[in-house]
């Protein structure tokens, strides 16, 4: 498939915002801890009063990339744009509240995926495509692929792949199963700005461990927002050349690899 070009990246995370807070050493700059948070953004009280903290993250996302991109909302707005979301976390304290009768804001919890993407598409005017896709890194990846298609095809001009996660609500319960998690558990909210490209996407997928697990001492388990964040800590210390990110979610190995450079900009210097 026709590989899409990358305009902008936004992130926030447990480390900090943008790709510049992520540490050398995500074990060591953790000093212990098991969750690196996010605080509950600050946005109009009036206006997201009522929105749950992932929400706020995913909002929060998308005006990261818009202020990396050096565009106002209105550029993405409309039918023409695209949003495609992946989670595994970001409905889990919602289904907690739920079982556990602690009366929480979402009453629906097997809708509680479509929350955060609602919430963006609402508050940026996007009434294009729409896309939620739920698993780990492989999850990210497969919605840059679908951007690709949509992108190629004509259906959209420009799509947004967006991924949050948040894990502080549920600490206790990611624990008793350390196995399925790295360490630290990274809460992160990344956003990226596709536009149709130059060159060849592929996408792969198959059981087994990534082989080029590079950038996971950097990031701490981030899952679906790990090929966000590497497709940032790419613009920022690549050497222009392809790009190929890898990452794995119960087994399952997802590989993405552009023939040539992706990125449409280089970051802006301070």
């Amino acid at each position: 498939m026709r590989a899409p070009g990358i305009r902008a990246v936004g992130l926030l995370s447990g480390w900090g915002p943008g790709v510049a807070s992520l540490p050398q050493d995500a074990a060591l700059a953790a000093r212990g801890r098991a969750v690196l948070a996010v605080e509950r953004p600050a946005l109009d009280p009036d206006r997201f009063r009522r929105s749950r903290r992932e929400c706020l993250m995913g909002v929060a996302a998308v005006h990261a990339m818009l202020e990396d991109a050096g565009e106002g909302p209105e550029a993405i707005a409309g039918e023409r744009t695209a949003l495609l979301y992946a989670t595994v976390a970001a409905y889990a304290p919602s289904n907690r509240e739920f079982i556990e009768a602690r009366g929480g804001s979402v009453y629906f919890p097997y809708t509680a995926g479509a929350a955060v993407p609602a919430e963006t598409a609402i508050a940026f005017g996007l009434t294009g495509p729409y896309e939620i896709l739920v698993g780990g890194a492989p999850a990210t990846m497969r919605a840059i692929a679908r951007a690709a298609v949509l992108l190629e095809t004509g259906a959209c001009d420009r799509a947004l792949v967006l991924a949050v996660e948040v894990f502080e609500e549920c600490a206790d319960l990611f624990a008793r199963a350390p196995s399925a998690f790295g360490a630290p558990l990274v809460e992160a909210a990344a956003c990226a700005w596709l536009e149709p490209g130059e060159g060849l996407l592929t996408f792969g997928r198959r059981r087994g461990r990534p082989r080029d697990p590079a950038a996971r001492p950097r990031l701490g388990e981030m899952l679906a927002c790990e090929p966000l964040a590497m497709l940032g800590l790419g613009r920022d210390t690549g050497d222009g050349g392809p790009t190929r990110i890898e990452g794995a979610w119960r087994g399952e190995l997802a590989r993405l690899e552009w023939s040539d450079s992706p990125y449409r900009t280089r970051p802006r210097a301070a």
